[in-house]
């Protein structure tokens, strides 16, 4: 059980900048902690929905969104969205593996990250913005979940492309139990709906994690760091449209 805390303890020091007890860290921990990066989600989550449910009580939906993507951003360090703007610049100035990754290694952000992380929170914001009040808080702590576990899933599947150069510590592998794990805490959240229909959301979620897979090894031959964010980042982006649409549509 202590081991467990401190796997849990791991991931959060490494996700978030919350306080954590002191730990002494090692890469056999921070690759088994991967368990409960869905976990740390929840946690983040949590938070940011509780933000929004007390600016409710002051401020209009719109700023009680903004304030708890606000609230999401502090929480961790803009540690996604960082990787988010990385790999934007990185595809999207690239043209062969050696230049992409050296792009992404830069620390000064671009046109390509600058444009694509700034789309990315107005398009975050408008879906949760269109949305009842009641269901948000759902929605946050739900997205922020499951987005964690298709992108470290990754880890499951790819190899580490490693950035010379770049001294970032990660965690580069994913055993079948962990992966297990992690699913349990990804998806705990989607009870919350309380309708059976809210599965459908696996769907365009796993067409994503396929397509970034297949994106990823065809331009640089696996993952990086910056890739997980930038694929924690669209796939919380496309559970929010999906709910959006469901919530449409009234299948929720």
């Amino acid at each position: 059980m202590r081991r467990e805390l401190e796997l849990f303890f791991t991931a959060l020091m490494f996700f978030t900048r919350l306080p954590v007890p002191e730990l002494e860290y090692s890469q056999e921990k921070l690759n088994s902690s991967s368990r409960y990066f869905p976990l740390v989600g929840i946690l983040v989550g949590a938070l940011s929905a509780t933000v929004f449910m007390f600016s409710t009580m002051i401020f209009s939906t719109n700023v009680s969104v903004l304030l708890s993507m606000i609230a999401s951003i502090l929480i961790t360090g803009a540690f996604h969205e960082d990787g988010f703007a990385d790999t934007c610049d990185g595809f999207g100035g690239g043209y062969t593996k050696e230049k992409i990754l050296e792009i992404m290694k830069d620390s000064r952000i671009g046109a390509f990250g600058a444009i694509g992380i700034i789309l990315l929170l107005i398009l975050k914001f408008s879906l949760l913005s269109e949305m009842k009040p009641m269901v948000i808080p759902i929605v946050i702590v739900a997205g922020h979940a499951i987005s964690r576990y298709i992108s470290i899933s990754l880890l499951y599947s790819m190899i580490y492309v490693k950035e010379e150069g770049k001294a970032k510590p990660l965690s580069t592998a994913l055993p079948l139990p962990s992966l297990l794990v992690a699913g349990v805490f990804g998806l705990l959240p989607l009870l919350l709906f309380k309708k059976a229909l809210i599965l459908l959301v696996i769907i365009p979620l796993f067409l994503t994690r396929l397509y970034l897979s297949y994106y990823f090894k065809k331009h640089i031959g696996g993952y990086t760091g910056d890739c997980l964010g930038a694929a924690q980042q669209t796939s919380e982006v496309i559970f929010y449209i999906s709910i959006f649409l469901m919530l449409q549509w009234k299948f929720i």
